[in-house]
This record gives C-alpha cells, sequence and structure tokens, in this order.
C-alpha cells in the first residue's frame, strides 16, 4: 500500500534465492488504496513456454519471474525495478543480459532489453527495468558451435598461408642484408623485420600444433604446449613494440648516437623477456587445458592455453601488455606522420614518391601489424562476430599482406628508399645542431 512503500519481496527457485524491489513510486499512482502484487516464478522448460526463435543464450535455471501489480499496465517508471538473480560464477566468456519478454517481437514474441540494464556483481546480476511484465537472466555464449568450428577452419586455413608467406618474408629480408650490406640502416630494419616475422612464424606453428593436439593431451605435455603458445604470442607482441620504439628513435629522436650490437640488444629483449614472463606464469601453474563451451556445458574446442582458474595472468599478460604496446605504437605512429608531414613541408623529402613510402613504411608497419590486434577487444558477445571474422581473416593474412608491402617498398629500388631515409636522418642532425 501506498503508506507501507515497497517491499523487500524473497523468492526461492531450485534452491537460489532472488529478490525482487518494486519502487514507491508504483504505489503512488495508483488510485486505490490497496493493490495485489503478483509474483509468479515459472519453470519454462516443463511448461514449454517464452521459446524464441533462433535463441542463441540460455535462460538461467529455465526460471521467468512475473511481476504485475493492480490491473493496469505500468511502464515508464522513473524509479526502476530491481530484480537480483542469484547465480554462481558464470563461465568465462557468458555474458549475463536482462531481458523480458516482448509480445511483439517478430511472429511468436521474443526476449528484448528495451528499458532494462544489466548490472553483474560477485554473486549474482542485478537488473534495473522500467516497467512490469515477465523478466529473465539470458545467458549469452561469446560463440555458439557452429560459429566456433567455422572460425576454427577459417583459422586453421590462414595460418597454412600465414606460415608460407612469413617464411618468403625470412628469405626476402635475408636476401636484402645480404645484397645491401653497406647499408646499415636498411639492414637494422630487415633484421628487425626477420625477428617478427620469426615470431609470427612460431605462433603460428604453435596454433596449429595446440589445435591438433589438444584434446587427449596428457596434462604435463599440455602445460608445455600452453606456455610454449603464450610465449609465441608474446614474442610477436614484444617484436611489435621493439619495431615502434625503433621508428621512434629512428624518425624522432634521431640522437646520432652508435648503439654497439644494437640488433642483438634488441633480441635479447624481444626473445627474452616473454621467456621470463612464461616462466613465472608457469610457476605458479597457470598453464593446462582450457575448453570454451556453450551455456548448455557443451564443449566447443579444447586448448592448451591459460587455465580459467589463472585468468588473471591472462588480463594482465596478453590484454594489459598489448594494450600498452598498440597506445605506445600509435602515439609513435602519429608523432612520426606529423613529422614526416613537415618534413616534406620543409622540402626536405624530395619528390611526392619518397614521401609517400616514408610513411607506407611506418603506416604499414601500425596498421597490418597492431591494428588487427587490437580488434580483439571488440569480441565480446553474440554481436560481435562480424569482428570475429575479420579478426580471424585479417590476422590470418598478415603474412599476405607484408610480403606485399615488402616487396613494393624494398624491391627493386631499395637504395632508394634506404638513401631517403638516410636524408631525412642527416637533415634532422644538421637542423637539430643549427638550433643548438
Amino acid at each position: 500500500s501506498p503508506p507501507q512503500g515497497p517491499r523487500m519481496l524473497n523468492m526461492t527457485e531450485k534452491g537460489k534465492a532472488g529478490k525482487i524491489q518494486l519502487p514507491r513510486e508504483i504505489f503512488r499512482s495508483l488510485s486505490s488504496q490497496t493493490a495485489r502484487v503478483v509474483v509468479t516464478v515459472l519453470n519454462i522448460q516443463q511448461l514449454g513456454m517464452f521459446e524464441e526463435i533462433n535463441q542463441t543464450g540460455q535462460v538461467l535455471d529455465d526460471t521467468v519471474v512475473g511481476i504485475t501489480v493492480g490491473e493496469t499496465s505500468i511502464s515508464g517508471l522513473q524509479d526502476p525495478v530491481q530484480l537480483t538473480f542469484t547465480h554462481g560464477q558464470l563461465l568465462h566468456g557468458i555474458t549475463p543480459q536482462c531481458v523480458f519478454w516482448d509480445a511483439s517481437k517478430g511472429t511468436a514474441g521474443g526476449w528484448s532489453s528495451n528499458g532494462c540494464v544489466t548490472q553483474t556483481r560477485d554473486k549474482g546480476t542485478v537488473c534495473s527495468c522500467d516497467h512490469l511484465t515477465f523478466f529473465t537472466l539470458l545467458l549469452n555464449p561469446a560463440l555458439n558451435r557452429s560459429t566456433a568450428q567455422a572460425l576454427m577452419v577459417v583459422a586453421t586455413a590462414g595460418c597454412g598461408v600465414a606460415i608460407a608467406f612469413s617464411i618468403f618474408i625470412i628469405a626476402f629480408c635475408i636476401f636484402l642484408r645480404w645484397r645491401f650490406r653497406s647499408e646499415e640502416t636498411l639492414r637494422i630494419n630487415l633484421g628487425l623485420h626477420v625477428n617478427l616475422m620469426g615470431s609470427m612464424l612460431l605462433l603460428n606453428l604453435a596454433f596449429l600444433l595446440n589445435s591438433g593436439l589438444s584434446s587427449g593431451t596428457q596434462l604435463g605435455t599440455c602445460k608445455v604446449l600452453g606456455g610454449v603458445t603464450h610465449y609465441c604470442l608474446l614474442c610477436s607482441f614484444t617484436w611489435m613494440a621493439l619495431e615502434g620504439c625503433h621508428f621512434y628513435l629512428l624518425f624522432v629522436k634521431v640522437l646520432g648516437t652508435y648503439i654497439h650490437h644494437y640488433l642483438a640488444k634488441l633480441c635479447l629483449i624481444g626473445w627474452g623477456f616473454p621467456a621470463l614472463v612464461v616462466g613465472v606464469a608457469g610457476v605458479i601453474g597457470s598453464y593446462g587445458e582450457y575448453s570454451i563451451q556453450t551455456t548448455e556445458h557443451q564443449v566447443i574446442a579444447h586448448l592448451c592455453w591459460i587455465t580459467s582458474k589463472h585468468l588473471l595472468v591472462h588480463y594482465i599478460t596478453n590484454c594489459g601488455y598489448f594494450s600498452l604496446i598498440f597506445l605506445f605504437n600509435m602515439a609513435v605512429f602519429g608523432v612520426v606522420t606529423q613529422k614526416s608531414c613537415c618534413l616534406q613541408g620543409m622540402g626536405t623529402v624530395q619528390g611526392d614518391r619518397s614521401a609517400w613510402k616514408v610513411a607506407l613504411v611506418v603506416m604499414g608497419l601500425f596498421c597490418l601489424l597492431g591494428a588487427t590486434w587490437a580488434l580483439a577487444f571488440f569480441t565480446h558477445g553474440t554481436s560481435s562476430e562480424p569482428v570475429l571474422y575479420l579478426f580471424t581473416i585479417l590476422n590470418s593474412l598478415q603474412g599476405f599482406f607484408i610480403f606485399i608491402w615488402l616487396v613494393v617498398l624494398y624491391y627493386p629500388k631499395t637504395k632508394e628508399v634506404a638513401g631517403s631515409l638516410s636524408h631525412i636522418i642527416r637533415h634532422d642532425k644538421t637542423t637539430t645542431v643549427s638550433q643548438d
């Protein structure tokens, strides 16, 4: 009643306690002094109700909660109704979504989230909705079985293509390093590319080996395979960062200071730092069998990777690490682009073609090697399936794109590119000295 205001209504279904809080606004809008509040808890599996066509998510515990107050339809509430659905820890990749049954959706009705806000907490999910009807918590898998299988086929085929072109690129860069032995800047650039493509070659080989041997593999072997795959991924990220650092020194800092065994020191970082991280993760037992499952606990795929109990390791060493690298590379990309435009405006870079080549060198590394991996941050939920396909295809074809890019830029007029870079460096040194 209006004098008493809202109450906390407890409900228990299958041993799990939930909570419903009705706002005072509902009772103030009623014309009568008393109103009947009806809460209906339905098991839709037994009743065969609320079945949506082409539904990808699963209803939590097959339970739907209906709420009615009085005899009228209530909607557009300023203070929302709050329903708390209690559940245990959800599987990795499962996204809870507060929905209600919309009879006007499609031909037979369907679930809709309009007017509802989802708040995930440690032991449950709170749904805040601006109307009264039948509510539930829909558990959406990140991938369904058909999509996962299609992505695995695309990724496997793409890895084969990437391996072939990685080998071509490594051989091509080694040939150019031998042919232009007198161009030290060019040799360092090509040496970086060789190490980057070597890390990507190992990553693709590790993925193919992982997907082929993870199912039914012994625990010890799976731990080693998971660590090797993680190591190759971190090596690829690290060499992306080293490419960014090198371009910063080459185009921005331009100190002109000779660094003894420069490429060897980069190799120590590029191959040594990931080994240190993987070693620490292995000591705490982070690697093992990782299963990708649907909401119905059906296994989509087995991988030897970081286990679900150590997801914090994944978020720190993979997501966090790459985020820092990506932000740094994008910052360097912006600075280098601005500097290249200034040099072109000053007439330092002679000819539009040379300026175009210098810009393409930077853009090729940052867009083809960095931006494609950033798509991983948008691959959450069932609505991101197009992004998943785009992410898989672009990263699978990285080797092909880089091979074309290297052929266009470095061959057959490699001396022209190296001479343009050297001219920029010499001009920048002269400008810096004159300003001092």
